[in-house]
This record gives C-alpha cells, sequence and structure tokens, in this order.
C-alpha cells in the first residue's frame, strides 16, 4: 500500500470528480464500479442507432461546471460541445394552453401577459427573488462545507431565514407574483429536479428557474454522458484507476477507522482513505457496520421516483421540441399522489425528450429517440405495489398526453421499448427505495442537517453524491466532490 491512496466506490459523476482532484493532488486512487461503464445516474445507453440518456437529460448551472472544468486545468467550452437550448422547455396545460420559457423578454411579455394582465411584471419581480436566492445560496449553503454546527448555525446565518425564506413552501410563495395557477406551476415544476413537491420545498428554489433562464438550459453534443467521458479521461491523466463490473461487498472497518475495502470475491484492497460514491442510504445499511446511524437513515425522507420510457421510432415526430412538459390542471394532486405513496392520478405531470432536435446524432436519419419520464412515489416499506401496472397505465398517460399534440400513431411506430420503474432505479444503481434523487431536500435535510461528507465515527471514510451535502443534481456533485477531496487532504495533513 503507498503512503496516501484512496478507493472510491461507485464511478458516478461525484465519485469520478473527488477521485481526479485526488489524483491531482498526489494520492493514488482507484475507483471500483460495479456496472460496466461508468456515469452512475448519469448513465446512457445505444441500441439501434438510438443514443439514450438515462439520467439527466440538459446541463444547468453552467458557472458550477466552469469552475469545476478549470480546476483540472481545463476549459468546459474545450472539451465540452454545448449548444444553448432556448427556448428552454414548452409548457402544455390541459386546456391545451402553452407557454415556452425563454430568454426572450418580449416573447415572455406576450405570452405572460396573455395568462394574467401584470403576469410579465409579476415574471420579473419573481426572477429578481430567484436571481437573489442563487447568489445567496451559492455562496453561503451550497459551496460552503458545513463541518460543524456552529459554522451552520450561527448568528451570521440568521438572516438567511429570511433572505432564503426556507421556511415559506415554494407554491404558496407564488402568490405574492401570480393569481394564475398556470403561472404558479411553470416557475414551480423545477422543484421535481431535487425529487420534491412544489408544495413542499421551500420558496429558495425559485433559484432554479432563474439559473435555467439567466444563465441558459445547454445540451452537450453526444448527450450528457459526453460530462462523464471527459471527466473520466482527466481523472485517467492525473493517475486515477478504473476498474469495472466489480462490486464491493463491504468496507474494512477497524476501530474508529477503515482498513480499505473487501470486494465481491473476497479480495482486500488497502487505502488511506475510503470514498462513497454509491447511495448513502445504501452505504449506511449494505457496507458498513450495523448500527443507530444505519437505522437512522432509513427513517429520513426519501424523494420521489420515476418511470422513464425509452422509445425507438421508426419515424420523426416535428410537433415535439427537445424539451416538452405537460403540467395538469390537479398540479396539487399529482404530487400529494407521489408523496403519499399512492398510485397515478388519471392525468399525470410528465416530461418528454427529443434529443435528436439538439444532436440528430442522436437518432437514425429520418427515425426518432424518444425519452418519456413520468414522476412517481418510491418503492414503499410493504412490497405490494403493482409496478407493472403502475408503469403500464404511465405508458398510457403519456399516449394520452402525445394525442393531444396530433400525435396518434406512436404505438405502431415504435421499434422497440426499455423502461425503467424504481424497481430499475433500486436493481442498477443501488438506489435505496428506488429514490432517484436519493434523500429529500426537505428544510431539516438541507446545509449542516443533510449527512455530512464524513462518517461521524470513521475518520477516513467519505462520502459524495446525491443524498450527501450539498444535494442532488451533476452540478451539485461537482460541488460535492471538490469539497470531499479538500476534506481528505486536511485531514491527512493533521
Amino acid at each position: 500500500m503507498t503512503s496516501h491512496s484512496a478507493v472510491v466506490i461507485g464511478a458516478g459523476i461525484g465519485g469520478i470528480a473527488t477521485a481526479a482532484h485526488l489524483a491531482k493532488r498526489g494520492m493514488h486512487v482507484t475507483v471500483f464500479e460495479k456496472n460496466q461503464r461508468p456515469g452512475g445516474r448519469c448513465d446512457h445507453f445505444i441500441r439501434d442507432g438510438h443514443r439514450f440518456d438515462t439520467g439527466p437529460t440538459l446541463l444547468i448551472m453552467p458557472q458550477v461546471y466552469e469552475e469545476a472544468f478549470a480546476a483540472f486545468g481545463v476549459s468546459m467550452h474545450d472539451v465540452l460541445d454545448l449548444r444553448e437550448v432556448d427556448p428552454t422547455y414548452r409548457l402544455i396545460f390541459d386546456d391545451g394552453s402553452q407557454l415556452a420559457l425563454t430568454s426572450d423578454m418580449k416573447s415572455m411579455y406576450n405570452q405572460l401577459e396573455g395568462f394574467e394582465v401584470g403576469g410579465f411584471q409579476g415574471f420579473l419581480r419573481y426572477m429578481e427573488e430567484g436571481h437573489r436566492h442563487y447568489d445567496v445560496a451559492m455562496e453561503r449553503l451550497v459551496e460552503r462545507d458545513f463541518r460543524t454546527a456552529a459554522e451552520f448555525f450561527s448568528l451570521g446565518n440568521l438572516p438567511l431565514l429570511y433572505q432564503l425564506k426556507p421556511l415559506v413552501p415554494h407554491y404558496r410563495h407564488m402568490a405574492a407574483y401570480f393569481k394564475e395557477p398556470r403561472l404558479k406551476a411553470a416557475f414551480t415544476f423545477q422543484d421535481v429536479y431535487m425529487g420534491l413537491s412544489p408544495f413542499e420545498a421551500p420558496a429558495t428554489f425559485s433559484m432554479m428557474p432563474y439559473t435555467e433562464l439567466a444563465h441558459g438550459v445547454w445540451y452537450p453534443q453526444g448527450g450528457m454522458n459526453q460530462v462523464v467521458e471527459v471527466l473520466v479521461e482527466l481523472a485517467r491523466e492525473a493517475g486515477v484507476e478504473f476498474v469495472y463490473d466489480t462490486a464491493v461487498d463491504h468496507i474494512d472497518i477497524n476501530g474508529a477507522g477503515a482498513r480499505g475495502l473487501v470486494l465481491d470475491d473476497g479480495h482486500r484492497v488497502e487505502a488511506n482513505a475510503v470514498v462513497a460514491n454509491a447511495d448513502l442510504p445504501y452505504v449506511y445499511q449494505n457496507l458498513l457496520p450495523k448500527d443507530g446511524l444505519a437505522e437512522r437513515m432509513t427513517h429520513k425522507r426519501f424523494s420521489c421516483s420515476v418511470i422513464s420510457f425509452f422509445w425507438g421510432v421508426d419515424k420523426t415526430y416535428s410537433e415535439l421540441g427537445p424539451h416538452t412538459l405537460f403540467l395538469s390542471d390537479q398540479y396539487r394532486e399529482n404530487f400529494e399522489r407521489i408523496s403519499q405513496g399512492l398510485s397515478l392520478p388519471e392525468d399525470p405531470c410528465l416530461y418528454i425528450h427529443a434529443p435528436s432536435r439538439l444532436d440528430p446524432s442522436a437518432a437514425p436519419a429520418g427515425e426518432d429517440t424518444l425519452i418519456a419520464i413520468v414522476p412517481v412515489c418510491h418503492l414503499d416499506e410493504t412490497g405490494e405495489q403493482d409496478w407493472c401496472s403502475i408503469r403500464d397505465n404511465a405508458r398510457q398517460a403519456v399516449f394520452k398526453r402525445l394525442a393531444t399534440l396530433g400525435i396518434h400513431d406512436l404505438k405502431a411506430h415504435l421499434k422497440f421499448e426499455v423502461n425503467y420503474t424504481p424497481l430499475s432505479w433500486c436493481k442498477r444503481y443501488n438506489l435505496m427505495k428506488g429514490a432517484t434523487h436519493g434523500l429529500s431536500h426537505t428544510l431539516t435535510q438541507l446545509g449542516y442537517l443533510r449527512p455530512r461528507n464524513r462518517h461521524p465515527r470513521y475518520h477516513n471514510v467519505y462520502f459524495v453524491g446525491a443524498s450527501t451535502h450539498p444535494g442532488t443534481g451533476v452540478p451539485t456533485a461537482l460541488v460535492s466532490a471538490r469539497q470531499v477531496a479538500d476534506r481528505v487532504m486536511d485531514d491527512m495533513a493533521v
């Protein structure tokens, strides 16, 4: 064993980036990944010439990416071929009305005033608040690694209760800007990125629609997995070794620390530091000694899940843009049924992605690659949910929504379908309860109250990823990776 070595469990975005940071600082790093390729939830597959991103389908918060790549000595724009998406989304409501979210303020004025007199001024005020929330939250919460309670619960942070409105539910707060329910939905659906209901999410998350319109929504040519490929190459150049098709049986604990890993085949790997990029609740339940911490983890709030359909289609559908969202008039019921673990409503909110609108290589010429995503509840404790029935109902809901756009023949033109349910997310990526966004981002699971990036008992066991601080998503994984690498190096220096 070298004097300074680390092992990383899982080759998700957070694990790859952490490994690259540590290797650049002189550590010998090995990443063990149970699947055949890197990416974790930012995965992809290709079938019959159709390319699918199975996780994120767009790049937001580009400044975070720019800072992350700059730390590795490269420019984001040199390593990623990015195309700006504008309008970012086309929103379609039950009455057939539509709203294209765009940075074109004249277009936004005309559209919003058509929904509600004064809607544009409400939008401008909401964007101003989102700007404040973004700047303050990034500087004071996301970018900070709270290592002690005193750092978080300080007099200096008291103004955040006023500045970020964390105690006010996001949807309820929209009454300060809009009367029209459709507009309230149009600027809160982004909470689903955090696996949250807008009726539970703090108003802090107005930062999300702000960053999309102010900083842009982008699409890397080749799909979001290009981010993974670039990070892997940077990590390899720094000296990181990747080992695929290799699952970890457990973290080898000795007293107050870890000696390394034990792989599924019984092989032991020694290391000075262990970084777990696997889903945090899974790590506590399956890779660490059972104790009260593991039990408490199961009682935390988990995010929702999704059913995803991946369709190869033998024709194109010009009716669909790159990002289309159907928002139901039964907006509250949609999210209540998800949070209460109930079956799908009759008209669920859902999202359709057509990547070939942005990158023709995503589908064969004259054909389409379509991804449909329907938010659903996560796995319950009983195991009695009928996911085959729920999946079939979700599929029919997608067909029903597409018919409102004049698309009646999709079923007849499907070459193939691949679908993921919460059971799939659980099996493929070891996501406890199939919760696609890890632990939920409720008020009591944010900031210092979110699980920390170092184990409270084992001094050299670290965590990076969706269920740790600062939270879920590719941008936050990149931030988390830097924070974990800093923590490891600081601990090594003591």
